[in-house]
């Protein structure tokens, strides 16, 4: 396991960030140890909902969670907006931070995260496998 401190700059978008700091390093499997910063752009997925809906303004991030993977990640986020309304739900490509996102992503080198439609659920859900990534 190794821990990557991460400061994503203004305009970066947080989902795609993340997921292009893990593949520069030929990982495939990785965890939100933390995260906060602030937000000019949140499409965040609501529970329940099939498409992210756009929220604007000064938002803070108050948590990030998840996991990130070769093929997909799964975060969730709650922010707060400058009245300190708070939302929160699914990560969607589209987040833009507006000063800075301080991550920490723990980077787990013996583990591949995929994503698989579970016909259960009808989502693409975590598969985890240890060692070589499974061919898909």
């Amino acid at each position: 396991m190794e821990a990557l401190p991460l400061r994503l700059r203004p305009g970066a978008d947080l989902r795609a960030a993340l997921e292009a700091a893990l593949s520069e390093r030929s990982q495939r499997a990785g965890v939100i140890i933390s995260g906060v910063g602030s937000l000019s752009s949140a499409l965040v997925r609501l529970a329940g909902a099939s498409e992210p809906t756009q929220f604007g303004g000064n938002l803070e991030i108050l948590t990030l969670a998840g996991t990130v993977g070769s093929n997909g990640s799964h975060l969730h986020i709650a922010v707060a907006d400058s009245a300190g309304r708070v939302i929160g739900g699914h990560v969607a490509h589209g987040c833009i931070v507006r000063t800075t996102a301080e991550v920490t992503l723990l980077l787990l080198p013996d583990w591949s995260f995929n994503r698989e439609l579970d016909p259960a659920t009808g989502f693409a859900e975590l598969v985890v496998s240890r060692g070589p990534e499974r061919a898909a």
